[in-house]
């Protein structure tokens, strides 16, 4: 009792007088020596509120419009595609989608050179074809959420057009700046900044006689934030599109809004030789700049007043994408002054600090890490693949697919799946030179392409075993097809008796359960090759996720981490196990083959 006192009383001090760092680390340390044993994670991510809003516990499924499926026979895919499918995702569970960008667009960098932040691509189909998608979605029960790009338009813009010609209203639109002069009296760029997709960030306009700023390529030239007329613009296009009937915005490239004014040069890192690679300086003049978080806070701002107003009552929320610093990204959560951002400032750390190498302790870490920094009362969310980078079969191998789909949707919060990881669609590495489209790996040259080209995990949804996948009659897509189709397929996946998407499509009804959404929550590595995470929610049943990331048989005890012996009732089982659901096993030896995942209910003993 006594203990307990001193416990209360100096948690009450800790909510009081502490800054929110300091009370997390000395809270947790006193919730340890009142219970022993309970992770992190537990105390951090418990989420047992009755309410949670759609966005908190939803998967949001993305497609890649250009490779989902061609409703008209010209090799790429379209809206009228998306439409014919959208029955699939509600068979399957899913309550919301984000497009990748199908605004009227060159397609330099397939849709994220915007020309018109009105129009849809006509590739893609017209207004009428997308108001016919989010009618249909609707009816389906799914949201719709479009990919937002700011950073930067296309230089076919009208907008770009009239800054070149120095129109008083579009003049400062863009970044421009003059260069200077060399030792010999050449022109040159105005400091040493490179672009993502390598070279200077600097591209000389004859017309108006200066550098323009492109973070990316040439023909997507930056935006310039500080000038409030962009602003406006762009808050205009939001409220068109909230007025379509969109659910909310994936925004692109964030953390890049904002350079340093005074156009300093970026200090050398040290990485390589070459001025002309992204890596050959430290971003820190053009990469998350305060400003950024201002801007965030700003459109978090207009979203919640467009929610407040609408009778519906639907929340219309917010994706950032930034590759950022952890302290960075928990910030677009929520700032120490408790303004709020961005509801899912995208969790990539399953892409970038986990590979097949990883043990379960890399594992483990890279989900604490997220919850123990995520502002309280926030949703964790999770990403385990996308279009720019390799799919969950290629980077884990194909043995590993169900297990990362049941990590994926049993951990607490937000799930993101890329179009076709239901499936364990792989890579195709094999696309010639020829057929390589991707900006940054035609910038590489023939010999390097394949080093960095992101087409091998853009190919084309596989539906089934006819033509093409069936998702075009053309007689040439729009990027190959991966000849694997033939076996790996959605048409296959459906009728056999077990398959991956079987799988994904049971991890999403079980979702369902109040213990997934809304139950505590702790992971622990067992040993080096397994680890387990469990959910616990008080009057409903226990679901504990074993994972085994190694390449050999694993004998397991899960007795010291589910509190004493238990019986285990298995709920999903992967593709290759050996269990079958509703089988009972022991909690004290329990057998995983390599790769394995296994979900279980837990049965008192």
């Amino acid at each position: 009792m006594r203990l307990a006192a001193i416990v209360a009383g100096v948690k009450m001090f800790a909510a009081q007088q502490l800054n929110r760092p300091t009370q997390l680390i000395l809270i947790c340390s006193l919730l340890w020596i009142e219970a022993p044993g309970l992770s992190m994670s537990s105390l951090v991510s418990s989420q047992t509120e009755d309410f949670i809003d759609w966005w908190q516990h939803a998967v949001f499924y993305q497609i890649y419009p250009r490779s989902f499926k061609d409703s008209n026979g010209d090799g790429i895919g379209d809206l009228q595609g998306i439409i014919s499918k959208l029955p699939y995702l509600a068979e399957t569970g899913i309550t919301a989608t984000w497009l990748s960008p199908i605004f009227q667009s060159p397609m330099v960098d397939f849709g994220y050179d915007i020309s018109d932040y009105r129009a849809i691509q006509p590739e893609y189909g017209s207004r009428a074809d997308f108001d016919q998608l989010v009618h249909k979605a609707s009816s389906l029960g799914i949201k719709i959420i479009l990919d937002f790009v700011p950073n930067h338009s296309s230089d076919q813009h009208e907008w770009f057009k009239k800054s070149v010609a120095r129109d008083p209203i579009y003049e400062n639109f863009y970044v421009w700046a003059d260069g200077k002069k060399d030792e010999l009296g050449v022109r040159q760029p105005p400091n040493n900044w490179q672009s993502v997709f390598y070279g200077s960030a600097w591209e000389w306009n004859e017309q108006r006689q200066q550098y323009y700023l492109h973070q990316f390529t040439k023909e997507q030239p930056d935006l310039n934030y500080r000038n409030p007329a962009v602003v406006q613009a762009m808050d205009e296009v939001l409220l068109f599109w909230l007025n379509k009937g969109v659910a909310g915005f994936r925004i692109d490239a964030v953390n890049h809004l904002f350079e340093r004014e005074d156009l300093a040069d970026e200090p050398l890192s040290g990485k390589t030789a070459d001025p002309l690679s992204y890596e050959y300086t430290k971003h820190v003049h053009t990469k998350d700049l305060p400003e950024v978080l201002a801007m965030v806070q700003h459109w978090r701002q207009l979203l919640d007043d467009y929610s407040a107003k609408h009778p519906d009552g639907v929340t219309r929320i917010m994706m950032t994408e930034a590759y950022a610093d952890l302290h960075v990204l928990m910030d677009y959560y929520e700032t120490a002054d408790g303004v709020r951002g961005s509801q899912m400032p995208f969790n990539f750390h399953f892409i970038t600090d986990v590979d097949c190498d990883s043990d379960a302790r890399d594992f483990v870490y890279n989900v604490e890490k997220w919850l123990i920094y995520m502002p309280r009362g926030h949703a964790a969310n999770w990403v385990m693949g996308n279009h720019d980078n390799p799919r969950v079969a290629s980077r884990f191998g194909s043995a590993s697919v169900d297990a990362m789909n049941m990590l994926l949707l049993t951990l607490p919060g937000i799930a993101v799946t890329y179009n076709g990881e239901e499936l364990g669609m792989e890579d195709y590495r094999e696309i010639s030179w020829e057929d390589t489209v991707d900006p940054p790996a035609r910038n590489a040259g023939k010999k390097d392409y394949k080093k960095v080209s992101r087409d091998p995990e853009r190919t084309p949804f596989q539906w089934s075993n006819a033509s093409n996948a069936d998702f075009s009659t053309a007689a040439k897509t729009w990027l190959p097809v991966n000849p694997n189709y033939l076996v790996l397929n959605l048409a296959a996946q459906q009728e056999a008796a077990r398959s991956h998407y079987k799988v994904y499509k049971a991890l999403i009804e079980l979702r369902k359960l109040p213990t997934l959404r809304r139950g505590r929550f702790s992971i622990e590595p067992l040993s080096r090759a397994v680890f387990a995470l469990k959910r616990t929610l008080k009057d409903y049943e226990t679901i504990v996720t074993i994972i085994n990331v190694s390449a050999k048989e694993q004998l397991i005890n899960l007795t010291d981490f589910i509190n004493g012996p238990h019986k285990l009732i298995v709920e999903v089982a992967g593709v290759e196990s050996t269990y079958n659901p509703g089988q009972a096993l022991s909690s004290s030896a329990l057998t995983l083959a390599p790769h394995e995942g296994l979900i279980c209910k837990l049965i008192e003993a």
